[in-house]
């Protein structure tokens, strides 16, 4: 078997194990560490260690070598921990990560990097333990010889003495299935020979001879079990088994992985066999099993045919009532729920709870709290709500942004908010929410809020056209203009005027939309509001003319028919609606859409007062034909890019419904008007009063 079959599960693992150590390495207090924090960052460097050596990756077991000493040292209370020690630690993980991913990509890491953080870490050891500190880096794996076996300690008088072919280790399984007990001991066969098993499921213990070491005997047994239902320790030589005619050789285990680990002059043993988690640990009871997000991808997209030619097969049903069997009626309708349930449980499986996104800035806020010398708190609510993964990974880069802008431009200076009557230390909030069928997202923060008078003299400088009754709501919307900055001068962290404006186009990008509200003095809390998913969306099917339109309902507010005396005519023949003490510009679906046969005038039609980029509208539509879920399909992937829409589905009489984009529904209106007045001007000839001289022409 070719190990390399396995290189992906491990990057994904070790991904997952740095995660995990970065995030107990925020939360471990150097005052009174916890024993088992500290045990769990330890056995987090052991376990990617163990398998860096097993698969030939030199830097990255060289460097969670040294890091697993110090925390060894760490764990046992001989290395008082700091926060500067947290750093260096926090400052191994990420040259960890950047070793993990050059490994994923078939390329070495940066030796001098690599070298750099090897020397940080020898140095801190012989700083803070003295000279018996164990520094030394583990020996290169070139012909990936397995870190357990050292040479003799004297070198031999006389006749040669045989190089050691084995070690013996009593390994224990704790609480392990008998399913996954059957796949341990079959592993175990491929990395030596098993000389004895006995026991039951709370506690069953397996003698093994193996010229490997602990460390890779436990990093393949860990493809299959836990590193906490596995104990590997030396076993007696004497009394267990026959005695052999070689030397053993010393086994290493967790106790001693301090030590320097040394070659011995012999051709290294073929690579044990491992196997792969999909393959081994679904089997246990309470077992999970990873999946490409492709495959689900591939699932949802038939689940959605099944649904579109399941409300096919309702219409034609519907069409023929009078002939309809009783049968048929039972069977749709069951097809209908299944079909229904389905999709709901393939759907769930996309969804990942947002602790996913939320464990990505403990780090991000310490660190620039730091460089900005002031003191915050992170707090996070509502971690175990679920979103679509496909949002997850678009949402990090606008979310990351917001926080950094509250840290910035947000949460005060300690001094300045001990002036101002508040803590020291600022608060910056993280929650997340299920709204209806969206979900709410919000970054709040108790600092000194925004300066209506400075984004407004902002907006002025930079030529923006703002009313002068503006409300607050609108001038917090001038914030995402383009090129828009309040901030004295440009830092590395902020100051440009760009990414707000980033962050309100990803957003909508994602079928979602941006609030702010802020009080001076009080802080600011951006909201973002998301559909769960994009793969199915709840959807208002309205028609114009003879064609039919979904609008999304989480953007739609209300419908109503438009009276004579609630519409304002404008200059450039636009249209205001006044709704209640609002006055919204009506956009004709039928103009921006170019369809024909459609209801012109607006008393005539329905008004969907729908809200896109922070803003409302009133949509002029001929008729409300009802509320369904659809199956989006990607528009530019399987055609091109069309202005006013956002993606298409199928109907049940399989025709394709184009799913409008609210928020480019106006500018696309707005520019069908202007070019029809252009065309009607052009048309028109010209009074010699209004027709310009040929000089000014030629001008």
């Amino acid at each position: 078997m070719d190990i390399t079959d396995f290189y992906d599960t491990f990057f994904e693992e070790a991904g997952e194990l740095l995660a995990e150590m970065e995030q107990h390495l925020l939360e471990l207090d150097v005052e009174a560490p916890d024993p088992e924090q500290l045990n769990a960052i330890f056995r987090a460097a052991h376990s990617i260690k163990g398998g860096a050596g097993t698969f030939g990756f030199e830097a990255l077991q060289r460097t969670t070598h040294l890091l697993e000493n110090l925390l060894d040292y760490a764990r046992c209370g001989e290395l008082t921990l700091r926060r500067d020690l947290i750093d260096i630690f926090l400052e191994t993980k990420d040259m960890l990560n950047d070793q993990l991913d050059a490994y994923r990509q078939s390329v070495e890491p940066d030796p001098e990097a690599l070298e750099r953080i090897c020397r940080i870490l020898q140095q801190l050891a012989l700083e803070e333990i003295g000279e018996g500190a164990a520094v030394e880096d583990v020996a290169p794996a070139q012909s990936s010889a397995p870190i357990s076996e050292v040479e003799p300690a004297v070198e031999p008088q006389g006749e040669e003495t045989p190089v050691p072919a084995s070690g013996r280790f009593r390994i224990t399984l704790s609480d392990v299935s008998e399913k996954d007990r059957d796949l341990l001991i079959e592993e175990m066969a491929h990395l030596g020979k098993v000389e004895s098993k006995s026991g039951d499921t709370a506690r069953y213990e397996v003698v093994l001879a193996s010229s490997l070491g602990g460390d890779e005997i436990e990093a393949v047994l860990c493809f299959v079990a836990d590193p906490e239902q596995l104990e590997i320790a030396p076993a007696a030589d004497a009394s267990e088994t026959p005695a052999v005619e070689t030397a053993t050789a010393p086994a290493v285990t967790e106790s001693d992985t301090s030590k320097p680990a040394e070659k011995i002059p012999e051709k290294a043993p073929e690579k044990p066999r491992a196997r792969a988690p999909s393959q081994a640990k679904n089997s246990g009871d309470s077992a999970s099993i990873r999946v490409p997000v492709t495959k689900v991808d591939q699932i949802i997209n038939l689940v959605g045919e099944l649904v579109i030619t399941q409300s096919m097969l309702d219409q034609v049903a519907e069409e023929s009532e009078g002939n309809r069997d009783g049968k048929l009626s039972s069977g749709l309708s069951l097809l209908s729920r299944t079909a229904r349930d389905l999709q709901e449980a393939i759907m769930s499986v996309r969804m990942v709870p947002m602790d996913y996104v939320f464990s990505r800035f403990p780090r991000l806020v310490r660190d620039l709290a730091s460089k900005l010398d002031k003191e915050v708190e992170l707090i996070t609510e509502g971690k175990s709500t679920e979103l679509d993964k496909g949002l997850t990974e678009r949402i990090i880069d606008p979310l990351t942004h917001l926080v950094r802008n509250s840290l910035d431009h947000g949460i005060e200076t300690p001094a300045e908010r001990e002036a101002a009557g508040k803590s020291r230390t600022g608060n910056l909030l993280l929650s997340a929410q299920h709204q209806g069928g969206s979900i709410l997202i919000e970054v709040s923060d108790d600092g000194g809020g925004l300066n209506r008078e400075k984004i407004l003299a902002k907006a002025e400088a930079n030529g923006l056209a703002v009313p002068d009754n503006i409300s607050d709501e609108d001038v917090w919307q001038l914030i995402f203009a383009p090129g828009f900055s309040t901030a004295a001068e440009v830092s590395d962290v902020s100051g440009r005027g760009v990414g707000m404006d980033v962050v309100k186009r990803n957003i909508e990008a994602m079928g979602g939309h941006v609030e702010i509200d802020s009080r001076p003095g009080q802080g600011t809390t951006t909201r973002i509001v998301l559909p769960l998913t994009l793969a199915i969306l709840d959807g208002m099917s309205v028609r114009v003319g003879e064609e039919t339109f979904v609008l999304p309902v989480n953007g739609v507010i209300e419908s109503l028919q438009p009276r004579e005396e609630d519409l304002y005519p404008m200059a450039g023949e636009d249209l205001l609606l006044k709704v209640r003490e609002d006055y919204l510009p009506l956009i004709s679906v039928r103009t921006a859409m170019d369809v024909e046969k459609a209801i012109a005038d607006p008393t005539a039609s329905i008004a969907v007062i729908v809200q896109g980029q922070g803003r409302r509208y009133a949509l002029q539509v001929d008729e409300l034909v009802g509320q369904q879920q659809v199956v989006v399909k990607n528009l530019e992937t399987n055609y091109r890019k069309v202005p006013g829409v956002s993606a298409a589905t199928i109907l049940g009489d399989g025709s394709v419904s184009l799913i409008l984009d609210i928020s480019d529904l106006h500018r696309l209106h707005q520019s069908k008007k202007n070019q029809g007045a252009f065309e009607s001007a052009a048309r028109e000839p010209m009074s010699s009063a209004t027709r310009p001289s040929e000089e000014v022409a030629y001008q």
